[in-house]
């Protein structure tokens, strides 16, 4: 898939306020400081379409930017770590839980993963919650320009192994991408384009 235009759309921490068309939506999710703006720019060809910063926490919205005129990339607040007071804290998990559970156009969520690091229980849990929900999901690691190939593989099994001991019956899908090279760019983008082309040759869209 290439991205033709990348559009702001709206921002809000209200579900209800998001956008009301029958649009697939994809989001971006992952904890404070995995490099989620990074990676939404460099898929998207935009160098300041989601805003970066020094300063973990920095994304407090449910942000949507509407893609080729036909998909929503939906770019949510990191989970934990965000210097930000317990009451603000609270409200970002209940408007980021009330999008996951309510949300009709949400088609797949992407988890970002920090992949210099061994699993981290604020990122298991997270993705625990997602398939109790049973709400699709794929996992992004991101940062891999960090790392050599040998470690790269060594962290990614790591994460299978830990799913596995959890009753995970497999790997759920999984990209290993670098903002800085673009490593696994178009692997994401096909994966989008090809759930896209199937729910466009059927009735939900």
């Amino acid at each position: 898939m290439k991205i033709n235009t990348a559009e702001f759309v709206i921002s809000n921490s209200e579900v209800e306020k998001c956008p009301k068309d029958r649009i697939p939506e994809y989001a971006f999710i992952g904890r404070s400081n995995v490099g989620k703006s990074s990676l939404i720019n460099m898929i998207t060809n935009h160098k300041n379409l989601a805003k970066t910063s020094g300063r973990p926490g920095k994304t407090q919205l449910i942000n949507h930017f509407l893609i080729n005129k036909n998909w929503h990339l939906v770019d949510l607040p990191g989970y934990g770590y965000a210097k930000v007071s317990k009451t603000t804290k609270a409200k970002f998990q209940q408007f980021i839980t009330d999008y996951f559970e309510t949300r009709e156009q949400l088609i797949c969520a992407f988890v970002l993963v920090d992949i210099r690091h061994e699993p981290q229980k604020i990122d298991t849990e997270f993705i625990e919650y997602l398939g109790e929900s049973e709400i699709p999901f794929c996992i992004v690691f991101t940062k891999a320009d960090k790392l050599g190939k040998t470690h790269i593989h060594k962290h990614v099994e790591a994460y299978k192994k830990n799913l596995l001991a959890n009753d995970w019956a497999e790997m759920p899908q999984y990209f290993v991408t670098s903002a800085e090279s673009t490593l696994g760019k178009e692997e994401i983008l096909t994966y989008i384009d090809e759930v896209n082309q199937s729910l466009f040759t059927g009735s939900d869209f």
